[in-house]
């Protein structure tokens, strides 16, 4: 019988519960719609559906745009996504989380004022996107050490370094030394939101206490994966699931010591459900 030790961070952080919150506020009124997915999490976003809330992609998908009411993503959006909703006339409720909204503020003011701005994360996630989206000046996206050893600026300009709010924490204190030892001028601004560096200190150190990892989380998510990779490096039987039907707990049969995580954007009722099968079939003693 084994014994399961559940990450106390798992599950909602503040941004998304406040989005979340926003959306499931607005449940009976008519023509609501989420610019894009609230969360990236497809068991929200179903329920979000099932209640009559639209996910749309473009502002010209709007049915009466004079009457519908647009929440926008946790992830943020551009600034030019933005202006282009206001123009429609909907009543925009801004669902973005205040931690990258900060960001929006540093990459606006700081490209104001010349600087290049160098932003450490997924240039295909969203909310790296979004924050691109505010500056003015020259902006760059750097997520391997080799992008952020190739990277050539202009010596004569400030460089500003932020940071997607999920990143690695470890992997971009290693880029930031790499972009560090350049000669640059450059101001580094660790946007790496709190939760997530706890969020990521906790797994790494359930992780490397135990026989099995459970990871949970949607396919999508940014912060989960990254989770994964930091238990898979502690714990090499680490599984990433989204909810209970995707683990076998055959699996965990051997093990002793069972950990359990998930991400910022995993609801708490699938938590517990795993938490709750994987405690029946093999729990002695709960920490």
């Amino acid at each position: 019988m084994a014994k399961i030790i559940l990450a106390k961070s798992a599950g909602f952080c503040f941004g998304v519960k406040r989005a979340v919150d926003l959306v499931y506020s607005r449940f009976g009124e008519k023509n609501v719609y989420t610019y894009g997915p609230i969360i990236h999490n497809e068991c929200v976003v179903k329920d979000i559906e099932d209640h009559g809330v639209k996910v749309i992609k473009d502002s010209c998908e709007l049915e009466d745009a004079a009457s519908a009411t647009i929440i926008t993503r946790s992830h943020g959006i551009s600034k030019k996504t933005q202006e282009e909703l206001e123009k429609t006339g909907a009543k925009i409720v801004d669902a973005t989380c205040p931690f990258v909204l900060k960001i929006h503020k540093i990459v606006e003011e700081e490209s104001k004022k010349g600087s290049q701005i160098i932003i450490i994360g997924n240039e295909n996630h969203p909310e790296v996107m979004g924050i691109k989206g505010w500056a003015t000046s020259d902006v760059y996206i750097v997520d391997t050490k080799e992008k952020a050893e190739e990277i050539k600026l202009d010596t004569n300009r400030n460089v500003v370094i932020v940071s997607q709010t999920t990143f690695n924490y470890k992997k971009f204190q290693d880029l930031v030394e790499i972009l560090s030892k350049k000669g640059y001028n450059i101001s580094i601004r660790n946007t790496i939101c709190n939760a997530t560096e706890e969020r990521q200190t906790e797994a790494r150190q359930i992780a490397s206490q135990v026989d099995s990892m459970i990871v949970i989380g949607d396919s999508s998510s940014s912060n989960t994966r990254k989770l994964y990779e930091i238990c898979l490096k502690e714990c090499p039987n680490t599984f990433y699931i989204q909810t209970i039907n995707d683990l076998e707990l055959s699996k965990l049969s051997s093990s002793d010591y069972i950990g359990i995580t998930a991400g910022a954007s995993t609801p708490q009722n699938i938590i517990e459900e795993v938490y709750t099968n994987v405690r029946t079939e093999f729990c002695r003693d709960v920490r």
